[in-house]
């Protein structure tokens, strides 16, 4: 260590206001410099809002994840392609080598030599092998031979995508279409609604609300912050029903005494984060969801969405997550 790096050390004060106030702000992982007035930071499907420059190709495929993430019928459609492309791709290679090199290839049949190798590829990639065409060639025998061994890879390879679709759990949990700001107990409250869609147990639950904001900081720059919010009840044991997360506006909320114009101003969002255990996997669920300022109602309260008098039993009408009306506010 050189003496200017000593005489530094020695300059910089034991206790430093600055970083102990850095140290103590909230951040749930965006930082502060995210202040584009038209950026969402958390997507409803809970997926980031954000993307990444100058990743490698193969950072930026992530073949694996999207795979088992994606929609059934956007898999499908991949499994699908991959196998016509496979199969397409060998037998223009048999094409090439020659089609007398195929036994069977000269029988009177409705389709060409290009289809006769193609369906001749499809027999060999997945191991059916009907015998009705069988290589006559060394070079044939050998393309395929590699054939079936990339056969059998492949499709090891979607059994396990397959294996890890349906045994992956995920929380099928349907957030409400808007926020409430609306009347509770004696003041006024911000609130949203949630249902699991599934007849699948969930129990541990626990939701963290944070309030995400662009404020102006000592310096005269702009800022995002980051608040959490105290919810009437942030963790349940069960969850059969719906259920109403509510925080209420008290002098210590960080909503107290604003406006749905002081919300537009500061780009404000609300982020959510919920988590449960999956009583069929007995595994860790979690969801992520957001609000923004302009998908806050206020002046509005949650309907029931729940009526027994007829069948005896408790109905939970899963149409009626979103209805809401309008209510004068505290």
């Amino acid at each position: 260590m050189n003496s200017s790096t000593r005489q530094v050390f020695k300059k910089t004060p034991k206790n430093s206001r600055l970083v102990e106030q850095e140290e103590q702000r909230n951040d749930i992982g965006f930082g502060t410099k995210l202040t584009d007035a038209q950026a969402r930071l958390v997507n409803q499907d809970g997926s980031f809002n954000i993307v990444h420059a100058n990743a490698s190709l193969w950072d930026q495929l992530n073949v694996y994840n999207r795979l088992i993430t994606m929609s059934w019928s956007h898999f499908f459609g991949w499994v699908l392609l991959a196998y016509l492309i496979a199969n397409t791709l060998f037998a223009g290679i048999y094409m090439l080598a020659g089609a007398g090199t195929l036994e069977g290839m000269d029988d009177d049949s409705i389709y060409g030599p290009f289809w006769k190798c193609f369906f001749f590829s499809s027999q060999t990639l997945t191991t059916v092998g009907y015998g009705h065409i069988s290589p006559n060639s060394f070079l044939t025998s050998c393309i395929s031979a590699f054939e079936s061994m990339v056969g059998l890879l492949a499709f090891a390879l979607a059994t396990g995508l397959l294996y890890g679709r349906f045994s992956r759990p995920v929380a099928h949990i349907r957030f409400s279409k808007h926020a409430v700001l609306a009347p509770y107990l004696d003041v006024n409250a911000w609130m949203f609604r949630i249902i699991n869609t599934r007849p699948n147990q969930l129990i541990n639950l626990e939701i963290t609300v944070s309030l995400s904001r662009v404020e102006t900081n000592a310096e005269g720059t702009l800022s995002r912050k980051y608040y959490n919010l105290h919810l009437e009840r942030n963790k349940v044991a069960f969850f059969p029903a719906n259920w109403t997360l509510v925080h209420a506006i008290t002098e210590s909320s960080p909503l107290y005494g604003l406006t749905s114009e002081d919300l537009k101003k500061t780009d404000t969002e609300f982020l959510i984060s919920f988590q449960a255990l999956d009583d069929t996997f007995v595994q860790g669920v979690h969801r992520r969801f957001s609000y923004r300022h302009d998908e806050v109602r206020w002046g509005y309260k949650f309907r029931p969405m729940y009526d027994g008098a007829q069948t005896g039993r408790v109905l939970l009408d899963l149409d009626k997550l979103d209805d809401i009306e309008e209510v004068p506010l505290n």
